[in-house]
């Protein structure tokens, strides 16, 4: 009997620390995006040169809420689900992503936020809580610098201010892999050119390859607050970048999100809401 009891404790521990490995691996999956509430108001703006799909939900203090690159609004669904309770929510299409169109001029983080700010004019509001995710951060950054009027603060999540700050071997990886087929496949359900998604990707490469290049110097001009999240595996973006940043933006705070990666939103949905909460009540 003794023999028998301890082969089933040895047995219950080695299924309970399955669960837990697989639980500590949650970064390594790209969950689905979840399902959007149904959202307030919604259509398409007439921002520079395309028309920009956006989407409204709640009451309250703005928020803004920037995916990243070839993705579109719909990754946001948990946080939309939570933050409208108290917030009024705002989510778009970056140009050419999703629903929204895009034109000949080449992709760049400077025209991308030129989007955003001619955004927020049309729905005639004057400062948001910058949430961004991937470009998503980065046009956060960049408005941050060269739009400081329009934000309370941002909290940009795997965000990078120069090239070399992103992993070389971040289009091997399988994750990453996997969302850039997710995307294609929402580009294709989503898109008014649902067959130019190669020719998308390619024009997004071409900024990537390039954008952005800012400095020390760039970013010690910040006034606005700003936290810098980055999963401790993300798959794209190098740590030590992301520490490089908090220590050039003045009083910008460096949150870890454990055992999370690229996709934190996706994976911890939870975590990363209650990071977002901190960084609005100052914490």
């Amino acid at each position: 009997m003794r023999k028998i009891a301890l082969g089933m404790l040895t047995f219950f521990s080695l299924i309970l620390s399955v669960t837990i490995a697989q639980s500590d691996d949650r970064w390594a999956e790209l969950p689905a995006f979840p399902p959007m509430p149904e959202p307030k108001a919604s259509g398409m703006a007439e921002v520079n040169d395309i028309k920009m799909y956006y989407a409204e939900y709640g009451e309250g203090d703005p928020i803004l809420f920037i995916h990243g690159g070839l993705g579109n609004a719909d990754v946001w669904g948990y946080q939309v689900a939570d933050f409208a309770k108290d917030h009024r929510v705002i989510v778009a299409d970056s140009r050419g992503h999703g629903r929204s169109t895009r034109s000949q001029q080449p992709f760049g983080y400077d025209l991308m936020t030129s989007d955003y700010v001619a955004l927020l004019d049309h729905l005639k509001i004057g400062k948001v809580t910058l949430v961004g995710w991937s470009d998503g951060g980065i046009i956060g950054i960049d408005m941050a610098m060269k739009h400081p009027e329009k934000l309370t603060r941002v909290v940009a999540q795997a965000a990078n201010v120069t090239t070399d700050g992103v992993k070389s071997d971040v289009m091997s990886n399988k994750t990453f892999a996997d969302y850039i087929n997710v995307a294609g496949e929402y580009y294709q359900k989503l898109s008014p050119t649902p067959k130019e998604y190669d020719a998308f990707v390619k024009q997004i490469s071409e900024m990537w390859a390039t954008q952005p290049t800012w400095t020390a110097a760039d970013l010690g001009k910040i006034t606005v607050p700003v936290t810098l999240a980055i999963g401790d595996h993300d798959e794209a973006v190098k740590l030590d970048h992301t520490e490089m940043m908090a220590k050039e933006i003045p009083g910008a705070k460096l949150v870890i999100l454990k055992d999370a990666s690229h996709f934190a939103m996706l994976q911890d949905p939870e975590g990363y809401d209650a990071m977002i909460r901190d960084a609005m009540a100052g914490r």
